[in-house]
């Protein structure tokens, strides 16, 4: 709407200290009640509180064509999300699909309060935010209660170790209706190792994978994100691949065969092996 193209010169950046570093809240330049989340200058998340159907970040307009495709449109749906950020994908899919009930798990309580405070959630919305770690609020949640768990999980820009493992995966797998989906936004650059061993770990626990990225992430030239799709039941590939490919910053999506060859009998991460994803180069934020 034409309300979301003013531009806001009299915002100023608001910021406070948090668990994670320095928060701070950007205005968006073109759109009136908009604005970027940054952790210690690394870009968490994109909100317009006027229209929060709108996704700006790439890998958050994959995780939303995700929400969309996993069910009939505007069916409410129970999600678990882990990680908060500024709370984008809940607030899309309770824009979507009214009625959805949806759990955030955030270990950072300061950042919590800062973004609830400064963006408040719709006071309609089903949403319920726990803070704590989020595999012991996982823990919480009875089995096969959701649709669809998504995970965007990073501290200091790097997914915790204990968030990159088969036992993990087995946990996520748990809380999922036997035909729900699970969803991952994970960072990698060349050579793409932790990139492959998620997705042979997820592999181990899911029947059906897909992957959708940047090319020049799956040709290992840089770094970037991934969003990761898992279920035991048919995934909606062929949408999702034309979606993806009508982004804004067009990516593409492997699966199947493709994707096992990408993944090229990397190692299965369990509880005792695993590491923290790779921390990002200096400039990839610039």
């Amino acid at each position: 709407m034409a309300k979301n193209k003013r531009r806001a010169p009299s915002a100023t950046v608001l910021a406070e200290d948090v668990d994670g570093g320095r928060a701070e809240l950007v205005p968006d330049r073109e759109r009136a009640r908009a604005w970027s989340l940054l952790i210690d200058g690394a870009p968490q998340s994109h909100v317009d509180l006027d229209d929060p159907a709108y996704l700006s970040f790439a890998y958050q307009r994959r995780l939303g064509h995700v929400a969309d495709l996993v069910a009939p449109a505007g069916r409410p749906l129970h999600v678990v999300h882990l990680g908060g950020g500024a709370f984008t994908l809940a607030r899309y899919i309770a824009a979507t699909r009214p009625r959805s009930t949806q759990q955030i798990v955030e270990v950072d309580g300061p950042l919590v309060h800062f973004v609830r405070e400064r963006l408040p959630l719709d006071p309609n919305a089903r949403i319920r935010v726990r803070t704590t770690d989020a595999r012991a609020g996982l823990a919480k949640v009875p089995d096969g209660w959701a649709d669809l768990v998504i995970a965007d999980v990073f501290g200091g820009a790097r997914t915790p170790a204990h968030l990159t493992s088969v036992e993990f995966l087995g946990d996520v797998r748990r809380v999922l209706k036997p035909d729900g989906h699970y969803a991952a936004n994970l960072a990698d650059g060349p050579p793409l190792a932790h990139l492959r061993g998620q997705i042979a770990t997820a592999a181990t626990v899911f029947g059906r994978l897909a992957l959708a990225a940047d090319p020049a992430v799956f040709r290992g030239r840089r770094f970037g994100n991934a969003v990761l799709l898992a279920s035991d039941r048919e995934l909606p590939v062929a949408e999702l691949t034309r979606r993806v490919a009508s982004d804004p910053h067009p990516g593409r999506v492997e699966h199947g065969r493709a994707l096992a060859d990408f993944t090229g009998g990397a190692a299965v991460v369990t509880d005792a092996s695993a590491k923290a994803s790779p921390p990002p180069p200096a400039d990839a934020f610039k």
